[in-house]
């Protein structure tokens, strides 16, 4: 039983400070764009005043506390696989279960999980 306890005790210890990032992308188009050689090529910008085309959306799926710079760097990575020129439009929302509860006047901001979503684009 001892073991047991100890085993269960180390493994909460050893996965409780684990970020789990999910990554997902949509393409919106059906052309090719060799990826980036890394997501340091891949550029963040608020506004976007050069003519382009969205190639993709991606959503990461993370814990709240996450920083934007730990979030947009899994964007920016996955848009340089996509071979996207530079990502924008972020924005955040909850996830599954949390957007459905009742009283969310009460719970607003209790929820673990969030939604960040942006739209990777490439420069005509």
């Amino acid at each position: 039983m001892k073991k047991q306890f100890f085993l269960l005790a180390s493994i909460i210890f050893l996965t409780s400070a684990c970020s789990i990032y999910h990554v997902d992308s949509k393409d919106t188009t059906s052309e090719y764009y060799p990826p980036k050689n890394s997501a340091n090529d891949v550029v963040y910008l608020e506004k976007v005043d050069r003519p382009h085309d969205i190639i993709s959306t991606i959503t990461v799926n993370t814990e709240r506390i996450q920083t934007m710079d730990n979030v947009l760097e899994k964007i920016k990575r996955e848009a340089a696989i996509l071979g996207a020129d530079a990502v924008t439009d972020i924005k955040t929302d909850a996830t599954g279960i949390w957007k459905k509860l009742p009283a969310q006047k009460v719970i607003g901001n209790a929820y673990v999980r969030e939604n960040f979503t942006a739209s990777a684009i490439i420069f005509k």
